[in-house]
């Protein structure tokens, strides 16, 4: 079929969606709701045999759904209607939620349901659980209901609140006062709630130090007290951690409130914001061994299972400063000179990686100088992946990655991924040419042609299309928990493997041949003259891109690579 996407954004799901139903071999043409005319012009000149919405913030048009059938994918169980649907469900403890596929209509949400998909809520944040198990449910639902549409027999059912499976009810923009934290009368678990359920937007108001911000991220800490809840207690690599009634938190990041008249405010390392006012502050480090036997916040840690080493590492939206890949580097040195023989390298659940912290350039005080040395500090990194000679690594994508985040996993000698995962092997939307040895490894995978159409065309690809392609090597289906378990199985299998001894003996034979035909150096210069140009020479596009991606300033137009219709992919 030809089916166009309109959503408000072409965020994770919508990519999602996007390569599920291309894999399947549907046609799919994407259009932003930027406003009722790009919309009418796009279903125009693609001319559907079905709109799907998979993240929509606007109405679509009564001419487009009263002559058309346009499908909303909307995060909650059937009955559910409103625009907070998940900030609730965290925010209340709701153990099961759902993904529900309907009918576009007059009355927001409350069209005839197509699909609708339950599952099982974890202890996480709204963006996790968006990428992880919303993702997932919207994917079965989506497709599900594409199966009943093409099938032709399917009547979907009307909303009707006397069924006992419509459990859902129309709620409430949910408001920064009940999001509120009363340091004075919530415990632990209730300030987690209301930050987990605005960790990504719109975060949670609150007062530090005599000013407005909003709190960005809640994990749990096992150790640190303190006298006065509210009290900021400790920091740590660019956290700090607050005290409560009867524990204390982490909280990751903040976003001042923007003042009347003011400049646009974005999230930061809260430690950064707050940088005048923590001068007595104590820094609480923790190891990532040590943090994988606590129950405390960390970016990182470590564990080994027998003959096999597991880093994990974590940040908020997949991004990493120059200062978190220095610390990254430092760990997995200290890994790598542990007595395993096999490395495994990735987050236990959401992204891989997203490569720099475009959000940290564009807050420091000389953002190009910040971008040199970021993309140096992750070259550092993937540099020591690629070098290590005495064990076999395996990068472990239990969710999405993206330029020179998914090029840090490329450096590993296996790269698994779970069936969910959405990979961006470009730089190109972000006006660079890339560096972290791309040029090395991506074609040494796909092969020269295939490499540049990745990098050029700058489309979103699905994990069973990277498995064939050769950009992954293994893929397999279930949650974040599978997934994390399988791969711990199968690296078991891996160290145990009889031909472990000559996997390595020709990973350094395969290293020593390519270095003398020509060396890692001789990649990174050729990329980072590329990228100094990006950074420094005047007229490129990259800043103010980074701007807007930052800022949040709303394209004026779909982009072109998006709109025409695309069927299964090679």
């Amino acid at each position: 079929m030809r089916i166009l996407l309109i959503a408000t954004a072409f965020n994770s799901l919508t990519q999602r969606v996007h390569t599920e139903l291309r894999e399947r071999g549907h046609q799919v043409a994407v259009q932003l709701a930027l406003g009722d005319e790009q919309m009418r012009d796009a279903v125009a000149r693609v001319d559907p045999d079905l709109i799907i919405c998979p993240m929509l913030t606007r109405a679509v048009p009564a001419d487009i759904w009263s002559t058309r059938t346009v499908l909303i994918v909307h995060p909650g169980p059937k009955g559910d209607r409103g625009p907070s649907s998940l900030d609730w469900a965290i925010t209340e403890d709701a153990r099961r939620w759902g993904v529900t596929v309907l009918q576009a209509v007059e009355e927001m949400d409350a069209g005839d349901i197509w699909a609708s998909v339950e599952f099982a809520v974890p202890d996480c944040g709204k963006s996790e659980l968006y990428r992880g198990e919303v993702a997932d449910a919207a994917v079965e639902a989506v497709l599900l209901a594409v199966q009943r549409y093409e099938g032709g027999l399917f009547t979907p059912e009307p909303l009707d609140y006397a069924r006992p499976d419509v459990r859902g009810e129309l709620r409430p923009f949910l408001k920064q006062e009940v999001r509120r934290i009363d340091w004075q009368q919530d415990d632990t678990a209730t300030v987690l709630r209301k930050l987990r359920a605005a960790d990504s937007q719109p975060g949670v108001l609150d007062e530090l130090y005599g000013r407005e911000f909003f709190l960005h991220g809640g994990h749990p800490e096992d150790e640190l007290r303190g006298p006065e809840p509210g009290a900021v207690l400790a920091t740590r690599d660019g956290a700090i951690c607050r005290a409560t009634v009867d524990g204390a938190v982490w909280i990751p990041q903040l976003r001042p409130r923007r003042t009347p008249g003011g400049p646009v405010t974005f999230k930061l390392p809260a430690a950064t914001v707050l940088a005048d006012e923590l001068h007595r502050v104590r820094e609480v480090p923790v190891t990532p061994a040590q943090a994988a036997r606590r129950e405390t916040w960390s970016e990182l840690r470590y564990r080994e299972e027998g003959d096999v080493g597991f880093l994990e590492f974590a940040y908020p939206g997949g991004a990493m400063s120059t200062e978190q890949c220095r610390r990254l580097l430092a760990a997995y040195r200290t890994a790598a000179e542990r007595p395993t023989s096999v490395l495994v390298l990735g987050a236990p659940r959401d992204f891989y990686s997203n490569g720099i912290h475009l959000n940290v350039i564009e807050g420091s005080a000389f953002p190009a100088l910040e971008s040199w040395e970021n993309i140096n500090a992750m070259d550092d990194l993937v540099e020591a992946v690629l070098t290590t000679s005495d064990k076999l690594t395996v990068a472990a994508l239990a969710g999405n990655a993206a330029a020179g985040g998914l090029m840090l996993a490329l450096a590993a000698d296996e790269v698994w991924c779970r069936d969910s995962a959405v990979l961006n092997p470009h730089y190109r939307l972000m006006g660079l040419y890339g560096s972290e040895y791309w040029t090395y490894t991506l074609p040494a995978r796909v092969g020269a042609e295939q490499a540049e159409r990745l990098t050029t065309e700058a489309l979103p690809v699905g994990a069973q299309h990277a498995r064939r392609i050769g950009l992954v090597d293994r893929t397999v289906g279930g949650d974040a928990a599978d997934f994390r378990r399988w791969v711990a199985r199968e690296a078991a299998r891996l160290a145990d493997s009889p031909e472990l001894t000559g996997r390595l003996v020709d990973k350094k034979r395969r290293r020593a041949e390519d270095e003398e035909a020509k060396p890692l150096a001789e990649y990174r210069a050729e990329e980072l003259r590329r990228m100094h140009a990006n950074f420094y020479r005047t007229g490129e596009p990259y800043h103010a891109l980074r701007r807007d991606f930052v800022h949040k300033v709303c394209p004026v137009a779909t982009p072109e690579h998006l709109t025409g219709l695309l069927g299964k992919p090679e």
